[in-house]
This record gives C-alpha cells, structure tokens and sequence, in this order.
C-alpha cells in the first residue's frame, strides 16, 4: 500500500482543515516545499497537493507551488483542486503534475472528465469520490450533490477509471479513524469477475476492479496495516503527520518493510 502524505495549499501556505470547512484553517509551515523535502528524506515518494483557493476559486490558482515541488523534488505528485478546464488540466500538468484528481467536475461536467480519461489515460486521472453519507460532496466538499457514492464510482468504472481517491468528510481532520467499512463496501461492490483456470476447472473469483486510494480520518499508526488488508491501494495522510499522531520515521519504517 502506498503512502501519500497530503499538502493542503491556502494562500500559498501548507494548512489542515476540519471536515472541509475553511472557517477550521490550520496552518503548519509557511513553506511548502520544506513539507515536501522532509517526506522525500523520510523515504516517501508519493505526494497528494490540494489547492483549496483553487477548490473554492473554480480554477487553478496555486500552480507555482506545484511547479516549485515537483522542480526541487522527486515526488510523485497527484494535484487537485479547481480542475474544471481543459487549461487548467493543461497548466496543472506543465507544472509537474504526474496525477491530477477531478472531484466536482466529474459530477458537473462528465463530459469533460470523461474526455480528460480518453485523452490522458486512466494512469493518470483520477476520480475524486469524496462523500457525506454515502452522497457525492462537490465545490471543496461546500456542496452535497444528487449522486451516491457507489454507483457514482461504478459508472466511471465502466469508463475506464482506475484510480480512487475517496474522503469520508465526517471522518477529515477529526482523527477518529478512516471509514474502513466504507471501503469494504466500495472493494466489494467494484470488484469483477474473473474466470481462472484451476484443479477441477474453471473457477470464478473476484478480483479488485479499482485501486482505491483511503483518505480522511488516519490517526494512529496501526490503522495503516488495517487499510492494506482490506485491500486499499494506498493511503493519505495528512493532519495525523501534522499532529504527530504518525511520525515520518514510522512511515518510513512501513515504507521499508513492504
């Protein structure tokens, strides 16, 4: 399972919010980029950067940020955060992105996000599914939509999606613990059929139809290993690093040993 720490950018400023609400702003390090080269010292190679000004603003805004980590690192960077234009994608990927998430987009716009799949490839977008109650959260998690969860994430599965990234809102930044029901329930219900050869025939097993990325809620070390058995293909982490709930030498320790 892999381990991404999460960079939240308000203001060009690494911060932590509360269940997405910016009124919560924390701020942890005036210098993102310090973040960023102490994960990399620590072994870590994954990052997931969020422009919160971008979520709230509709558009990229805080693109030099992501230029500036990815020049003066090795970091494998998933953006997101106001991704709503072919520009924005554009921009977003010229400054160093190798992932770009698409949240509200892929529920307002499918169309779009739908194209962005074709064009780019299923390796490098990735569908956004945050939710409160099991309801798609829109517009930096400031709007609930119509769609549900599950068969939200099942319809651009048939479209070729591989990546997931799903926020339980009621979980984030209260470090309470991630929804590991939750994404029982998303392995199980995206998972396909698979028809094997084996002693005494063919035999039909499921195996996992998306790679399912946890994020929201992390708050102690021994949930990691919990989430990998479940099945997730990797983990954000953010305020629980933050908080030092979770030490970057444990991480690295984990990282070592899988």
């Amino acid at each position: 399972m892999r381990i991404i720490p999460a960079i939240d950018i308000i203001e060009g400023k690494c911060v932590r919010l509360s269940k997405g609400d910016y009124d919560t702003k924390k701020i942890y390090n005036e210098h993102p980029l310090e973040m960023a080269k102490e994960f990399e010292a620590h072994g870590i190679e994954y990052l997931h950067l969020v422009d919160l000004d971008g979520a709230k603003s509709k558009h990229i805004v805080n693109h030099r940020v992501l230029e500036q980590i990815a020049s003066k690192t090795r970091l494998k960077i998933d953006f997101g955060g106001g991704l709503k234009t072919d520009q924005d994608l554009r921009i977003a990927f010229e400054s160093g992105a190798d992932q770009i998430t698409g949240g509200s987009i892929a529920v307002k716009d499918k169309n779009t996000f739908s194209a962005w799949i074709r064009e780019y490839g299923s390796d490098k977008i990735i569908l956004g599914a945050d939710a409160l109650d099991e309801k798609v959260a829109v517009s930096g998690w400031q709007e609930e939509s119509t769609e549900d969860l599950v068969p939200f994430i099942q319809k651009y599965q048939k479209k070729g999606i591989e990546y997931i990234i799903c926020t339980d809102i009621s979980k984030d930044g209260m470090l309470q613990g991630p929804s590991f029901d939750l994404y029982k329930k998303i392995l199980k219900e995206t998972a396909v059929n698979a028809t094997t050869g084996g002693p005494g025939g063919v035999l039909d097993t499921l195996v996992p139809g998306v790679k399912l990325i946890a994020s929201g809620g992390i708050s102690a070390f021994d949930e990691l290993p919990r989430l990998a058995e479940i099945g997730c293909e990797g983990t954000i982490i953010g305020k629980a690093i933050y908080e030092n709930h979770i030490s970057l030498k444990q991480l690295e320790n984990y990282i070592l040993s899988t």
